[in-house]
């Protein structure tokens, strides 16, 4: 059961960020805890839900917040099958197949590349931030394959956490996309924040968010009489924000290809030849693939680069389409 703490602010020299104000009050509570409460609608403040935490707050505010009880999250060994690239001392690349989760969370405890990383190297990873997370620099989305970096101690957990905080490190995904994107290349630049809607979901934002860069280019258009048109994109990252791809190409009206949450739906679809229906929705994931990825090695300090090929499922869509 969830515990309700209420008070009246007090004793306020000047305004405050109503997170920072509560995690020097509650010392248990870490800031980071703190916003995903806040952005989770439990808390209010003189009886109306906010899910700003940077919201400014005065003295004689009442102040009421709901205090989530923690789940007990297992990590436990996951017996799976890890596609590993490449592997040292100091790292670990694997090629993440869709379908599972990077780490445990709501729904899924147990069952994540960090417990199958259990399985494999037990507990040499890294221990930096989130203990449910040892090793984890950077994530992809569930339904999104392809590659990511494993950090195997702290060293080289910090070294690659700050290229990626310098937007140095090179990565390329793929996504097919319905319709064509115009211009056929370009850069998007936009702020990304959490949906007002639904806080499990992104948007772009109009004068909140954090700034976030992508760039892609056209590589491969499909159209014809019996089939929607299609566009095979390659976006390269300068930042990393949370769906970032996804919402970027949603916003130019572009939504990626079996996208559950940012998607266009199937039943706009008109005089389309069946066996190309059939590939559409046989595809149980977003077309989104994590193709390179490269970073100056923490310990040798040299370029190293991968790629990874396309998945089955994926290449069997582009089949299809140059076909039809």
């Amino acid at each position: 059961m969830n515990n309700i703490i209420k008070f009246i602010v007090k004793d306020l020299q000047k305004k405050l960020r109503i997170d920072y104000y509560l995690s020097q009050i509650y010392k248990d509570l870490s800031r980071n805890k703190i916003k995903n409460l806040i952005q989770k609608n439990f808390l209010k403040i003189n009886g109306t839900i906010i899910t700003d935490p940077s919201k400014k707050i005065l003295n004689g505010d009442e102040i009421s917040l709901e205090i989530e009880e923690d789940k007990e999250v297992s990590l436990k060994p996951f017996n799976y099958e890890l596609s590993i690239v490449f592997e040292d001392k100091d790292l670990i690349i694997i090629n993440k197949k869709a379908g599972i989760s990077i780490h445990p969370g709501a729904g899924n405890y147990d069952k994540t590349i960090v417990n199958a990383l259990i399985k494999h190297k037990g507990k040499n990873l890294s221990n930096i931030g989130d203990k449910f997370r040892p090793g984890i620099v950077h994530r992809i989305d569930k339904d999104t394959s392809g590659l990511i970096v494993i950090a195997k101690n702290n060293f080289t957990h910090f070294n690659l956490s700050k290229q990626f905080k310098d937007h140095s490190i090179d990565r390329k995904y793929l996504a097919m996309v319905w319709g064509k994107i115009r211009p056929r290349f370009g850069r998007i630049e936009t702020l990304i924040k959490r949906s007002s809607k639904n806080r499990q979901l992104m948007e772009v934002g109009i004068s909140k968010g954090k700034k976030a860069i992508t760039n892609y280019k056209t590589l491969e258009v499909f159209e014809g009489k019996k089939t929607p048109t299609f566009s095979l994109v390659e976006c390269k990252l300068e930042t990393g924000r949370t769906h970032q791809i996804r919402v970027h190409l949603k916003h130019k009206g572009n939504a990626i290809l079996g996208d559950k949450h940012y998607k266009k739906k199937y039943k706009e679809i008109k005089n389309v030849e069946i066996g190309t229906v059939e590939v559409l929705n046989n595809l149980n994931r977003q077309f989104l693939h994590a193709k390179s990825l490269g970073f100056i090695h923490p310990r040798k300090n040299k370029k190293i680069f991968f790629e990874a090929d396309l998945p089955f499922e994926l290449k069997t869509i582009i089949k299809k389409l140059r076909n039809t």
